[in-house]
């Protein structure tokens, strides 16, 4: 019943909405064709978004048995193939354990972490299951230890992962990829309010005590001391903040009328100095900073760039931890200004009597991509012509050795990440105005979006009294 199977999906989980349709897609064509071939999916996201749990609703959903399989560090060919009779303490594989376990031929069965397989002189079992992740082949897959052709067809493999660089390009081919981007602010408050929060009360004792937790607390938790793009930190973070008041009612220091509400005063005095300070716009506009937004694997965020010049010989340093490509974007928005130069009023020998400097705060964090191309440009124009950026601006985008600014990924983590900060205004590139589709109506509604296509047309938006675009 695929209404009923919606039901339950919308229960178990929050959001997650191309996940859900693409499940419930595969019941209704299961439905109308009863001989219909399982699909292999592949769900890739970071650490803690519920990757394995939405493997058991999706078993729960569809009525069926739910096996789990751990790939991680498995190195020997036989745990997925079994072992020939012929050895001493010969075993089936572990496909086929599972299946017995299961005590059904079409379970649904969960590969867990199946980017880190690793390989040795006992076989590569990422090979051996090419055959295995094959609708066309593993109708008849053989185990060395059976020796007979078994029907996995109708088992429903489901395979996670974190990354999908590690995955051997023939596996992952065989793979239908669904993305788990993360979860925003919005979504993460939802889900320690309907989930987080009943499990952990129940989890330490306190059911009955009428413990309420505010949303007002939620987002303290959630924006001063964790910064994640799952929610298992949020959880233990909870449990935390429940475990001392769990500690007072034991004591016989639990107040109801002052204990039982917990504010977002009792989480700092519960939790301490917070761990993580909100990224902030500057205040007023400044000459030779531009904020830009990134995209990291906890959700997005905010990149002041800084510029200045000093007197030298015409060299560009680049500093902050930055990786090849993103050294290269400098280069060439800085090639491409000097090219333009005259167009913008700038006297030529500024380049040959000066050195400029470019620094992208917080040194420590290693930063890469080509993204920061059109902050890179829009905070050495800014320094050139003296004029400040206005701070409640903050962009992305590639930038071409002549002037043209691409599309970039990640944009609805960097858009929240930005409105986090205080961002009221985005410039993006023009080829990116379709993945706004993606981006939470609720943090749309809030932010003034500016498509460009050019440098001129974003150096324009974001620098005042910028005549020339």
């Amino acid at each position: 019943n695929v209404a009923e199977a919606a039901k339950i999906l919308d229960h178990d989980h929050f959001g997650l909405k191309d996940v859900k349709e693409r499940i419930l897609e595969f019941l209704s064509v299961l439905q109308l064709k009863q001989d219909r071939k399982s699909p292999i999916l592949c769900f890739v996201g970071p650490p803690g978004v519920g990757k394995t749990s939405l493997g058991k609703s999706i078993a729960n959903a569809m009525g069926r048995k739910f096996v789990r399989m751990s790939l991680g560090g498995i190195k020997d060919e036989a745990e997925i193939r079994g072992h020939r009779r012929t050895y001493l303490g010969a075993l089936p594989g572990r496909i086929l354990q599972g299946l017995k376990k299961a005590g059904s031929s079409n379970p649904v069965f969960m590969l867990d972490e199946i980017d880190k397989i690793g390989s040795d002189f006992r076989g590569d079992p990422a090979s051996a299951l090419l055959e295995v992740l094959d609708p066309q082949q593993n109708y008849a897959f053989n185990d060395h230890f059976l020796e007979l052709d078994y029907d996995l067809s109708s088992v429903m493999f489901i395979a996670t992962a974190n990354l999908l660089d590690t995955i051997p390009g023939p596996l992952l081919d065989r793979m239908d990829v669904i993305t788990l981007p993360g979860y925003t602010p919005y979504e993460k408050r939802q889900i320690a309010r309907r989930y987080l929060v009943p499990r952990q009360i129940r989890d330490n004792g306190l059911e009955g005590r009428k413990i309420s937790f505010p949303l007002k607390s939620i987002d303290r938790i959630i924006n001063s001391y964790t910064r994640e793009a799952g929610v298992r930190s949020l959880e233990r973070t909870i449990g935390t903040v429940l475990r001392k008041v769990a500690r007072k009612v034991v004591d016989g220091t639990f107040d109801p009328a002052a204990d039982s509400v917990v504010t977002p005063e009792a989480v700092r005095k519960y939790l301490g100095v917070p761990k993580f300070l909100m990224d902030e716009i500057g205040k007023k506009p400044e000459v030779g900073t531009a904020t830009g937004m990134a995209w990291t694997s906890v959700g997005g965020t905010i990149l002041q760039v800084e510029a200045i010049m000093m007197p030298g010989k015409g060299e560009l340093k680049l500093t902050g931890s930055l990786g090849d490509v993103m050294k290269e974007s400098a280069l060439t928005a800085f090639s491409f200004i000097r090219s333009k130069a005259s167009e913008f009023h700038i006297d030529p020998e500024v380049f040959r009597k000066n050195d400029f400097h470019i620094h992208v705060p917080d040194g420590a964090t290693p930063k890469d991509g080509p993204s920061a191309g059109v902050t890179l440009s829009t905070a050495l124009i800014s320094l050139l012509t003296g004029k400040p950026v206005r701070s409640q601006f903050a962009m992305t985008g590639e930038i071409t050795l002549r002037g043209r600014i691409t599309a970039v990924g990640g944009i609805k983590e960097k858009v929240i990440g930005a409105l986090r900060a205080g961002v009221r205004d985005i410039i993006l590139p023009e080829e990116n105005r379709k993945d706004l589709e993606d981006v939470p109506d609720e943090v749309r509604e809030k932010l003034h979006f500016h498509f460009v296509s050019e440098a001129g047309q974003a150096w324009k938006l974001a620098i005042e009294n910028m005549g020339k675009a």
